[in-house]
């Protein structure tokens, strides 16, 4: 039998001082301790699980090779994330066809637990980070095509809820059991509630696409996407993914969706090639970006800074920022638990209880990743 001590923290409460073990890759149980833990011990958490995630460390989910997309899933894994779906953005039917045919080799070795499809069904109005001329109208043939192409490893989709066809996109998703998230969007909240209604009938998850970005700014006589989606997650009837990175949210703004929704909110990282990586040039998809500070944003041509195309965080520090403001089981449950239901993983991720699997991530000064486990083995931590 196995064993580490520390300071354990599950989705249900902490333990102070506290001896995690676990046999032939499955946790026995969690036994609290005498007195205070030492200074240098070690906080262990559940491993951590991202819906969105689109690279790190020069390797990139829309257009890498399966090499360099082991690259950034290995980088996240070190940093905590031991689930991870691998986002793409839009594109032709060609160009994500190759993608999902690259990535779903991934899936078959167990280095990923799925895909995600963020766009091309979304609105150019409120593209961001997204090619305009890769973006198209709904097309509910051309979704099932690319499930095909992935073998049905796409386990999320993101288009806007008044594009073309959009009820026929939940369709799909209720055949397929795939999360319908709502982003990229100009919707109003009429239109975003006739959609979150008709996912309901049909049983298929929705989660909002980083909740604020790529949508209306939320205002108090036209409420639109945001205040609809916040409603049905304080409701429990979606969720809400958050980049709670300081750059794209206000921590305050973080703190306000949590607050309303706390069941129903999650972190993601939304990370992109340069995750890990020193300022300079990167790629999201065929967009040229430029990192300055740590800040990923779009070039153009004159050379003032563009929109923010997408993140270069981890989401152990994520878990570290909320966790100094709410406290560390509210960070587990934001950055781990939550993910973990949307993706109906329940029994093996985004907890530690007895019978789970012991995967878990230990945490040393400052947040730093100082080991990561999966089912009972060591995986090694971020230098």
């Amino acid at each position: 039998m196995a064993e580490i001590s520390g300071r354990i923290i599950t989705a249900q409460r902490e333990y102070p001082h506290a001896r995690l073990t676990w046999e032939r890759g499955i946790i026995t149980g969690i036994t609290e301790l005498p007195g205070p833990a030492p200074r240098e011990a070690a906080m262990v958490i559940p491993g951590l699980v991202d819906l969105h995630n689109h690279g790190g460390f020069r390797g990139a989910f829309p257009t890498g090779s399966a090499e360099e997309c082991l690259r950034a899933v290995r980088f996240h894994r070190a940093h905590g994330t031991t689930t991870m779906l691998a986002s793409l953005v839009s594109g032709t039917e060609q160009e994500l066809s190759r993608q999902v045919g690259v990535l779903r080799e991934l899936v078959e070795q167990g280095e990923i637990h799925g895909l995600h499809l963020e766009g091309p069904f979304l609105n150019t109005a409120r593209c961001g980070a997204q090619a305009p001329s890769r973006i198209q109208p709904g097309n509910p043939d051309m979704l099932r095509r690319w499930i095909a192409a992935s073998k049905s490893t796409i386990r999320q989709v993101t288009f806007a809820p008044e594009t073309a066809r959009a009820r026929e996109l939940i369709d799909v998703c209720a055949e397929h059991g795939i999360v319908a998230s709502l982003g990229h969007t100009d919707a109003s909240a009429a239109q975003v509630r006739a959609i979150l209604g008709y996912a309901r009938e049909r049983g298929v998850t929705v989660t909002a696409t980083h909740l604020f970005n790529g949508m209306p700014p939320l205002h108090h006589r036209a409420p639109g996407p945001a205040a609809a989606l916040i409603e049905a997650a304080a409701r429990e009837e979606a969720w809400v993914e958050l980049i709670a990175d300081g750059v794209h949210l206000h921590d305050a703004t973080v703190n306000m969706v949590t607050a309303a929704a706390p069941a129903r909110a999650l972190a993601v990282t939304d990370a992109m090639e340069a995750a890990g990586m020193p300022d300079g040039d990167y790629q999201l998809g065929p967009l040229r970006v430029s990192v300055r500070e740590a800040v990923a944003r779009l070039r153009t041509e004159g050379g003032e800074p563009g929109a923010i195309a997408g993140g270069t965080s981890t989401l152990a520090q994520q878990f570290w920022n909320y966790h100094r403001r709410h406290g560390a089981v509210a960070a587990v449950r934001l950055t781990s638990t939550h993910a973990a239901r949307v993706l109906g993983l329940e029994g093996s991720a985004g907890d530690l209880r007895p019978g789970m699997p012991a995967t878990f991530v230990s945490l040393g000064a400052q947040g730093k990743v100082t080991g990561v486990w999966l089912a009972g083995e060591r995986s090694g931590g971020a230098n």
